[in-house]
């Protein structure tokens, strides 16, 4: 792992552990890292960006604390083979679950920032996130927005979204979603969560579209 993940540090562990394996997990770690790594990115943009509007500077935000880009870091991080889960979870690949993923390096943040500072979990922050800071501006679209906007362009109301299925244990639950556009047909998604299965069935409804 990184450097900044000491092995002394005793909050790796916890930030390590799933909740599928009781109460002593990265629960606790991830709530306070992601608000550590907000007030980071914040300070950092307001730095680099000297002449940018606030409004600006919010979505170059939102794109580098979104889920999918915590999901890049922990893949470049090699975070994935060292989270601690119960059997099931880790039979139901959640060393690659994305929302996993994002929540165990704010995690990890949290672990960083209680045991070295801030000072250390500022360094590891842009270090991790890199180019990442100058080069990202705006959030890719979000799937669900934009089979939104296509629908209501063409005055076909609003997208109608359905839950059709749920499968798997309590702990790791699998949803399916179907979504419709009015004389447009439909498309089915499951995920880990239903927000991922909304936005993975409308990216599909608008590969058809």
């Amino acid at each position: 792992m990184h450097k900044f993940i000491s092995s002394d540090n005793p909050y790796v562990e916890q930030a390590l552990r799933h909740s599928s394996l009781g109460e002593r997990n990265y629960e606790r770690l991830e709530f306070l890292g992601d608000r550590v790594l907000g007030l980071i990115i914040a300070q950092a943009l307001y730095e680099a960006f000297p002449n940018e509007s606030e409004g600006d500077l919010a979505k170059r935000h939102t794109a580098l604390v979104q889920g999918e880009t915590l999901a890049e870091i922990a893949r470049e991080l090699e975070l994935g083979q060292h989270i601690e889960f119960s059997e099931a979870e880790k039979m139901a690949g959640g060393a690659e679950n994305d929302n996993i993923l994002a929540d165990v390096v704010e995690a990890i943040l949290g672990a960083i920032y209680l045991h070295d500072g801030l000072d250390a979990v500022t360094d590891f922050v842009r270090e991790s996130w890199g180019e990442r800071i100058k080069t990202m501006k705006e959030p890719p679209q979000d799937p669900k927005t934009a089979l939104q906007e296509w629908s209501q362009s063409r005055s076909l109301g609003l997208p109608e979204y359905e839950l059709v299925g749920q499968d798997g244990p309590d702990h790791a639950p699998m949803f399916t979603i179907k979504v419709s556009v009015d004389g447009h047909g439909t498309a089915e998604a499951t995920a880990q969560s239903k927000r991922q299965a909304q936005k993975d069935a409308a990216k599909a409804l608008l590969a058809k579209l």
